[in-house]
């Protein structure tokens, strides 16, 4: 169902046990998820798909979600930065952005207009219903 490939995370731990300072990773908080990270579950009933994407710690504004006949694609904006207290003097301060997009295949085109999304608790879930495809009309012969 899914047509990415995911590219091999053994290759990434032989470089970084290689060349463990080559990947810089940040001095605090979590680091940037990548594409696999965002865990997604799909259903599928004789209406639609119901699709829950796991998206800890984006805010709702920070995540997008298009459809294109079959094709769904999820993009997640992620933020970190210190802030700055009253009384205090900033003397590093290490910021960072990052985006992560998915993108997968439903069996059957979703109608966009009728999809809705909900997100809570660091869970976006989808709803989208099925086009419905009108049945072949009979022609008659003159």
């Amino acid at each position: 169902m899914n047509s990415l490939v995911n590219r091999g995370s053994l290759f990434d731990d032989f470089f970084k046990d290689i060349a463990p300072g080559f990947y810089v990773r940040p001095l605090h908080g979590d680091n940037l998820p990548s594409p696999g990270q965002i865990k997604v579950d799909v259903k599928e009933t004789e209406s639609g798909y119901t699709v829950q994407a796991e998206v800890p710690g984006v805010a709702k504004e920070d995540i997008h979600v298009s459809l294109e006949g079959n094709v769904v694609s999820l993009r997640a904006e992620v933020r970190q930065h210190d802030e700055k207290r009253e009384g205090e003097k900033v003397l590093r301060s290490e910021r960072y952005y990052g985006a992560v997009a998915r993108s997968f295949q439903l069996p059957a085109d979703v109608d966009a207009a009728q999809a809705k999304a909900k997100y809570d608790n660091g869970v976006l879930t989808l709803t989208l219903p099925k086009k419905v495809n009108k049945a072949a009309q009979r022609l008659n012969i003159e």
